[in-house]
């Protein structure tokens, strides 16, 4: 990867999580709301929300202890204040992206997301199968699965009727996948959720399939005109 690429990443990274507190603060989220009809939206911050806000306390306890004790050092105080708050406003800014970006269902697609880390898009008439099914991921995932664990966890779990391309890992290279695994605070409501519109989205597909090739069946049976 080049190292133009890999500063676009970053920067883009950097601004999905800052963009996110904004969107925190006025209690909004990505892709949800009002104007997006037809779409369900399904939170996972939930599992991760003690660990992440407990690390920005400490963060943020860290910041006012190193404020007493660099004092008389002014400049090394100036550089370690910087430091201390970026990396306060990182841990909610990272929690933020978990609230403000959910999965969604709707409009043909599951969006499957981790924060500002992943947005994968999967055709909803590709999903085969949906379940609950939870699981503690240990390690990297086998070749062919994307795994989006919340809290250490996944509790759905799609299988695919055709490979996807996406981008498994931030900043990874894009490869293809079959099954896919993600965390739901309401995995059951996910699950019945993807259910049917997976079965609308096929049966759309197929309706669109059968009207396609009855209109080739018509052409092809519609009589030539006559030679003048």
């Amino acid at each position: 990867m080049s190292r133009g690429r890999t500063a676009r990443l970053l920067l883009a990274h950097e601004g999905r999580w800052l963009a996110s507190l904004g969107l925190w603060a006025v209690r909004r989220r990505d892709g949800a709301g009002p104007a997006a009809r037809g779409v369900h939206a399904f939170g996972y911050a939930r599992a991760q929300a003690p660990l992440v806000l407990g690390f920005a306390f400490v963060c943020l306890v860290e910041t006012v202890g190193m404020s007493f004790l660099l004092a008389e050092w002014p400049v090394v105080h100036g550089i370690m204040l910087v430091l201390d708050v970026y990396t306060v406003l990182m841990a909610l800014g990272l929690h933020a992206a978990a609230v403000t970006r959910p999965h969604l269902v709707g409009a043909g697609v599951l969006r499957v997301r981790n924060g500002a880390r992943l947005d994968a898009v999967i055709p909803l008439a590709l999903v085969a199968t949906v379940r609950r099914d939870l699981r503690f991921p240990n390690g990297k995932p086998p070749a062919g699965v994307l795994e989006a664990a919340t809290g250490g966890q996944t509790s759905v779990t799609v299988e695919l009727s055709a490979p996807v391309t996406v981008v498994r890992r931030f900043m990874g290279a894009p490869e293809e996948v079959r099954t896919v695994r993600f965390h739901a605070d309401d995995s059951r409501a996910a699950v019945t959720a993807l259910r049917e519109a997976a079965e609308a989205a096929r049966e759309a597909a197929e309706e669109t399939a059968r009207t396609a090739a009855g209109t080739v069946r018509e052409a092809d049976a519609a009589p030539e005109p006559a030679a003048p």
